[in-house]
């Protein structure tokens, strides 16, 4: 029975290097996330790679055709054999999958969680969340001007932190 090892990718030819690894028959494995995106002013679906540059192969009995594919970079090594991704991993991963893709759960907001501002004139600024506002709005405790100050920001804008 086969193995499964983790192959680099070329930047932005995931497609050509599965396609290759198929035809010279390895399974592969390339999980993507779902994640949801603002283009002009519209609500967009996009599927970037789980780990962006790496894809999962299954090796049977050789590995250096997997090695010299079109679109792969090298193969993670162990030494001088491919390093053994356990399979429980694998299972693990496939087992978060949602129709094929993987969403990725934000941690709730609470009030008084610490947040960072990713977007605007306070970008990288630390503020405490306040209120959930209609709109996907949020609003948050900002400490500047020597007090603390009420900023309404869109939820996009804003990101949880880790104590």
């Amino acid at each position: 029975m086969g193995y499964w090892a983790c192959a680099r990718l070329e930047p932005h030819r995931e497609r050509v290097a599965l396609y290759h690894l198929s035809l010279a028959g390895f399974s592969t494995y390339l999980p993507r996330l779902r994640e949801w995106r603002r283009s002009h002013g519209r609500r967009i679906e996009v599927r970037p790679p789980l780990f962006p540059g790496y894809c999962f192969i299954q090796i049977e009995l050789q590995w250096h055709t997997a090695r010299w594919a079109p679109g792969v970079v090298r193969l993670v090594l162990d030494g001088v054999q491919p390093a053994r991704v356990p399979d429980t991993v694998i299972s693990e991963i496939k087992s978060r999958e949602r129709n094929g893709l993987i969403e990725l759960i934000k941690p709730p907001l609470r009030r008084g969680a610490r947040v960072k501002i990713l977007h605007g004139p306070f970008r990288d600024h630390l503020a405490i969340f306040a209120d959930m506002k209609p709109r996907e709005r949020v609003e948050v405790l900002l400490q500047i001007l020597g007090g603390e100050q009420r900023l309404e920001l869109a939820r996009t804008d804003i990101e949880v932190i880790s104590s």
